[in-house]
């Protein structure tokens, strides 16, 4: 009985003693992870509240923890802001011309991976790329945004067309740069008003703008890319196109007339099959498109569809008043 009394004591004071030596050890680690810098898993799984930003966009808000590193975008308008940002995404949605990009971007999305178009991007692939943000839009992705959420914070602008500073602004929230964003869109407008006060009387002219696409012909109206620039840059429409209800005006040979002005610029959506190209060249052999004035004084100017329209953002923005600052020769 003595000597098993004796063996219990005995392996009770080494496990104390274990127990002693195992703590001691674990506090000399953790001063010497403090020492060091090095912080444990368990510390840095928490962020601090100070570090997660609450962002309001069209589908509810979103929280982002710090600065964002890998970032997917799902539009063209979106693609652009965040290379004017000075950010390369991850991934991002094929431009809408291009092998897979616009000409005027290619150069700085080399590295990117394709997630599909806007129309269908791809979720497996954008959850492949582990992004922490994910930039997007409700008019063309609402109805798969409970899944992207599902793989990152995600933040949806409201609507396209000629929003594409509102849309800027959100983006640069997102991104956590606020700073920057306001300095690149005050450029902007510094240079519209610019524009605006040089151009003085020259922008007494009307101005037409259509695009030629697969079987149809439009005029495009004041609520698009185009028109949103026009009305700050001051140039103004015929009276016969200041819709307020629609984006575009569908047109038939027959109502070619309807596009006469003082000047008209044109592009055409060619997504390499040749339709659009097609649409083009039919229209402007056609009789009555050579009897309109505006193509008889040779103002009648043929521009980039990409820059001019489908790229819709603030890269796109800025070449097209490059060009008209030569096309209304402005110094």
């Amino acid at each position: 009985m003595l000597n098993l009394l004796k063996q219990k004591f005995t392996l009770t004071t080494s496990a104390t003693l274990l127990a002693l030596a195992v703590i001691v050890s674990g506090c000399g680690q953790a001063e010497s992870n403090n020492n060091t810098g090095t912080v444990s898993p368990a510390e840095t799984a928490t962020p601090k509240s100070e570090d997660v930003r609450k962002v309001t966009h069209s589908m509810g808000e979103a929280d982002i923890i710090g600065t964002p590193a890998r970032v997917v975008v799902l539009t063209n308008e979106g693609t652009e802001a965040l290379l004017a940002l000075g950010v390369t995404p991850v991934g991002a949605v094929k431009s809408w011309t291009g092998d897979p990009w616009y000409e005027h971007i290619a150069a700085d999305m080399e590295s990117v991976t394709v997630v599909g178009d806007e129309s269908q991007p791809n979720l497996e692939l954008i959850a492949s790329l582990k992004p922490d943000l994910i930039i997007g839009n409700k008019l063309r992705q609402e109805k798969v945004y409970e899944q992207l959420k599902a793989i990152a914070p995600t933040v949806f602008s409201e609507t396209l067309r000629g929003e594409w500073q509102s849309n800027f602004n959100l983006y640069a929230e997102a991104l956590g740069k606020t700073v920057e964003g306001d300095k690149i869109i005050a450029d902007y407008d510094s240079r519209t008003v610019d524009f605006k006060e040089k151009a003085g009387d020259k922008l007494n002219q009307k101005v037409s703008v259509v695009r030629f696409m697969a079987g149809k012909t439009r005029i495009y109206l004041e609520d698009t890319f185009t028109g949103v620039a026009f009305s700050k840059l001051g140039i103004i429409r015929p009276d016969n196109q200041k819709y307020t209800d629609t984006f575009v005006e569908e047109i038939t040979k027959e109502r070619l007339p309807e596009v006469d002005a003082d000047m008209l610029f044109y592009f055409t959506y060619e997504t390499g099959d040749g339709k659009g190209t097609e649409m083009e060249d039919e229209m402007l052999k056609d009789p009555l498109w050579q009897s309109l004035n505006v193509v008889k004084n040779e103002k009648a100017i043929r521009v980039s569809d990409a820059v001019w329209n489908t790229a819709g953002g603030v890269i796109a923005a800025n070449l097209m008043l490059d060009e008209l600052y030569t096309i209304y020769d402005i110094k």
